[in-house]
C-alpha cells in the first residue's frame, strides 16, 4: 500500500478526534466529490458514523478498534488511488494542507510518510532504517 493512502487513512481517523474535525471532514468530503460526486455524500455520512465509533474508541482506551477503523480509510483511499495513480499526488496535499494540522504533535510523526531509496553500484552497500540501526561486522 503506498506510503501516502497509509498516511492520509491514519490522519483522516485521529483527526475525527480533534476540535478541527469539521474542517478536514468539509475537506474530505470537497475532495471525494471532485474525485467521485456520486460517492461524495455516502463518504461524508460514513466519516460520521466512523467519528462516534472512533470517540467511543477513545473514550474506552480501544486502540484496536481506531487502528482497524483506520485500515478501513485506508483501503478505501487505496482503492480510490487504485483506480487512478495520480490521486495519489492529490491525497498528499490533502493530507499536507487539510489533515495534518488538525492532528497532535505526536499523531502528525506517525503519520508523516517517509519514503526511502536507495541505489547501490558495483561493491558499495546502502543501509536504510526507519529508526535506529546497528551495523556489525563489513
Amino acid at each position: 500500500m503506498d506510503p501516502v493512502v497509509l498516511a492520509a487513512g491514519s490522519a483522516l481517523v485521529s483527526a475525527m478526534a480533534t476540535d478541527g474535525w469539521q474542517q478536514a471532514r468539509a475537506a474530505v468530503v470537497e475532495w471525494w466529490r471532485s474525485r467521485r460526486p456520486d460517492r461524495a455524500d455516502e463518504v461524508g455520512s460514513d466519516l460520521e458514523a466512523v467519528r462516534a465509533q472512533v470517540l467511543a474508541a477513545r473514550d474506552q482506551g480501544d486502540e484496536d478498534t481506531e487502528q482497524a477503523l483506520a485500515g478501513v480509510w485506508r483501503l478505501r483511499l487505496q482503492q480510490l488511488a487504485g483506480e487512478d495513480p495520480a490521486l495519489v499526488d492529490e491525497l498528499r496535499l490533502l493530507l499536507a494542507e487539510r489533515l495534518a494540522p488538525v492532528s497532535s504533535d505526536s499523531e502528525q510523526a506517525q503519520n508523516h510518510p517517509i519514503v526511502m531509496k536507495a541505489e547501490a553500484r558495483d561493491s558499495s552497500r546502502v543501509y536504510l532504517a526507519g529508526r535506529d540501526q546497528h551495523i556489525t561486522g563489513s
